[in-house]
């Protein structure tokens, strides 16, 4: 029995240990919340960038050339090459899906402040972007691209074309994009194709194709080193009020194709202007500070780019030249009104 007591005893004991062990508290007080408190951890904000990546960004130029096989791109790599000047500008030559393409580029995608476009790529953004003639304004008219219509010998005029299969090169390219355009403009249906102007040319021989369509600055080297047999020749386009909007009388002449066309003659056409574009950034902004120091690094080195070593295009370039549908950049205008009448005349 009194094992039995000293049991309960025990056992009551640690029944009011916790109880003992507990602070008493007053009427007043309020028991500790005794749960464990979460803790917040201040996130680090994003390192600030280093002076010479800040630099770097602030005055690189995005140029959208085109496809890595076409001229377009060239120009623009040979453009980086000459107004490249360290930390001050650096311009990235962007490969892009073609000219034709380019313009949408320029509106759309990051980092593009300039473009080198087909001057009829405007036809198609009337609609979609009423106001891209302000959206938009032209540095410098590059070249044109005279339209070339090659035919077999059964061929004699445009009309004779209607139904028949005609190539306009691979998508992407200025053939693939002005040329249904040009031809929507002349009232002409034909069976359209788009691949490569090689294959169509081998098909003509066959007569499995009756034209093909170049839009390219002349010569082009598939006429001037081919052999024809006689017969095959460019098609006349007369240059009427319909093309005034985006083109430009062109021709091509015996000088250009002594194999197709005799000296002294000349075989009336068109050409749609390449053009170099930039984005109309608001003024001071500095994308638009980036635009300017482009243009005038641009223009004041257009010697160089007309030294050997680079594109003989660049030789005929006139920095006051127009572009048929669009105003000039602001900068490039005030370039030109810097420099004295002579100097202009020369470029």
């Amino acid at each position: 029995m009194k094992r039995l007591t000293g049991l309960r005893r025990l056992l009551l004991l640690a029944a009011l240990a916790p109880l003992l062990l507990t602070p008493q508290l007053g009427a007043d007080a309020q028991p500790q919340d005794i749960r464990p408190h979460k803790v917040r951890l201040a996130r680090p904000g994003p390192p600030l960038p280093r002076p010479e990546v800040v630099s770097m960004n602030a005055w690189t130029v995005g140029l959208a050339g085109g496809l890595l096989e076409g001229a377009p791109i060239r120009l623009a790599a040979e453009i980086a090459r000459v107004v490249d000047d360290g930390e001050n500008l650096h311009v990235l030559p962007v490969v892009t899906r073609g000219a034709a393409e380019n313009l949408n580029s320029l509106l759309y995608l990051r980092g593009i402040d300039a473009a080198i476009i087909n001057s009829d790529a405007l036809e198609e953004y009337k609609s979609q972007v009423p106001d891209i003639q302000r959206r938009i304004a032209y540095v410098l008219n590059l070249f044109p691209s005279e339209l070339h219509i090659f035919v077999r010998p059964e061929i004699q005029s445009l009309s004779d074309l209607a139904g028949k299969k005609v190539n306009f090169n691979t998508q992407g390219t200025a053939a693939a994009y002005s040329g249904p355009l040009i031809f929507s403009r002349l009232n002409l249906e034909v069976e359209k194709t788009f691949i490569p102007h090689q294959v169509a040319l081998e098909q003509m021989r066959k007569g499995e194709m009756s034209a093909v369509v170049f839009i390219t600055s002349k010569p082009v080297d598939a006429f001037v080193r081919g052999r024809w047999e006689p017969g095959f020749k460019f098609l006349p386009v007369p240059y009427e009020s319909k093309f005034e909007d985006y083109y430009l009388p062109a021709a091509l002449d015996g000088t250009d194709y002594p194999n197709l066309i005799k000296q002294g003659e000349h075989v009336s056409t068109i050409a749609v202007p390449t053009a170099l574009v930039a984005f109309n950034w608001p003024v001071k902004s500095n994308r638009s500070e980036r635009v300017t120091r482009f243009i005038d690094h641009l223009f004041s080195r257009i010697d160089r780019l007309q030294a050997p070593g680079f594109d003989p295009k660049w030789k005929s370039i006139n920095l006051a030249a127009t572009v048929p549908g669009l105003a000039r950049v602001p900068a490039a205008q005030a370039w030109l009104d810097r420099q004295p009448r002579a100097t202009q005349a020369s470029q």
